[in-house]
């Protein structure tokens, strides 16, 4: 039964946001937990990345059948890991269908990643993207590739070829107006060549939570190297303040790219906006909010992606309204106060660090998963 009072739904109602969760697992679509948090709280797609399955498959049992069967097919680890995966994407997908058709291909979409070991790979990148696509064989699947300076132009091949891309780990405002515009330039490609691409969509997936934990280290140990109040002052009113600014920034980018004529004439023949979505949206500081990311950023022709206690959290406790476009002026002002001698902390270089660090963050438990599922792979081979 849906909760009449449920803020996730007005959220999607109301303010035109809707809400993904990020997390996946075949425990999750076995046991009809999936299907449950589709019609309880509203959840219109999921994503997922190689940090969730390495939790969803290292040490679950409920995978030992499939793996069984791939050594006895003489599959390697790698082609068995992708059976494992591919199989859950494709089940997700069939569970979202019915939101994917009632809301005409805006929403209902299941995330994959490609894998994070050939990120600064352009060509590998686009080959394994456009097999990644066949394999799974669902038009509500969406591959997700990292908006790497190596990784968009293979975005853009992508979408030329006429698959759904999520771009993620993007953190700069200027790689995500890059995403948007190799976006743009695939959806061109596709259209000179005659090709429809009304049916393609993709999102630009903006990190959020990263960048807060990472400027309010600096901010704090600047804090702690001051004796003046009136530095100290300056630096606490900054603290948990430049992720949404950033975001709000990066939306009125949005509107700028998706209010062009270069967009309009791509718009006249179906294609739809590549949207913002929200990513790494669970607060890490106990002092803040815990919706602090979703409140702060609702708004039209977004997306926000949730993991599980998130969503719970906002299904009991948010307090929708459109923000995303108030308070501009602050947020500029947040964004530019970083240059304060006081403060001086480099945007553009936390930025590309944040980068690097979050390609790391999916190769390190991609590469652990992958060293858990060989030895399962000998242990089970040798029963």
């Amino acid at each position: 039964m849906v909760s009449t009072n449920n803020p996730i739904l007005e959220i999607e109602a109301k303010y035109g946001q809707s809400i993904w969760m990020d997390n996946l697992s075949r425990d999750l679509i076995e046991s009809g937990e999936l299907k449950t948090l589709i019609s309880s709280r509203g959840i219109e797609g999921i994503t997922s990345n190689p940090a969730i399955f390495e939790k969803a498959i290292a040490g679950n049992k409920i995978y030992d059948a499939d793996i069984e069967a791939g050594i006895k097919a003489n599959k390697s680890t790698e082609k068995i890991y992708e059976t494992l995966v591919f199989e859950d994407i494709k089940n997700a997908c069939d569970i979202f269908k019915a939101v994917y058709d009632k809301t005409n291909g805006l929403d209902g979409y299941v995330s994959i990643e490609v894998p994070p070991t050939i990120a600064k790979d352009t060509d590998t990148t686009t080959s394994e993207a456009k097999r990644y696509y066949e394999a799974i064989g669902r038009e509500n699947v969406m591959i997700k590739i990292p908006g790497t300076s190596e990784g968009l132009p293979a975005v853009e091949a992508t979408i030329a070829a006429g698959i759904n891309v999520n771009v993620t780990l993007l953190f700069a405002v200027e790689s995500y107006v890059e995403t948007a515009w190799a976006y743009i330039r695939g959806l061109e490609k596709r259209a000179a060549a005659g090709e429809d691409i009304s049916k393609i969509a993709s999102v630009a997936s903006f990190f959020l939570s990263r960048i807060d934990v990472k400027i309010d280290k600096e901010l704090d140990d600047k804090i702690a190297a001051t004796d003046s109040e009136a530095v100290k002052a300056k630096l606490t009113a900054i603290k948990g303040k430049v992720a949404i600014a950033n975001a709000k920034v990066a939306y009125q980018k949005y509107k700028e790219i998706f209010g062009s004529d270069r967009w309009k004439a791509l718009a006249e023949k179906g294609a739809k906006v590549q949207r913002l979505l929200w990513a790494s949206t669970s607060t890490k500081n106990p002092e803040y909010s815990d919706v602090m990311y979703v409140d702060g950023l609702v708004g039209p022709d977004t997306v926000n992606t949730l993991p599980p206690n998130t969503i719970e959290a906002c299904a009991d406790h948010c307090d929708p309204a459109s923000r995303i476009e108030s308070n501009l002026e602050e947020a500029y002002q947040v964004i530019e106060s970083l240059k304060d001698p006081d403060v001086n902390i480099d945007l553009d270089r936390v930025m590309a660090e944040l980068l690097d660090e979050g390609i790391d963050k999916f190769i390190k438990p991609f590469e652990s998963l992958m060293s858990s599922l060989e030895s399962k792979v000998q242990k089970l081979a040798s029963v």
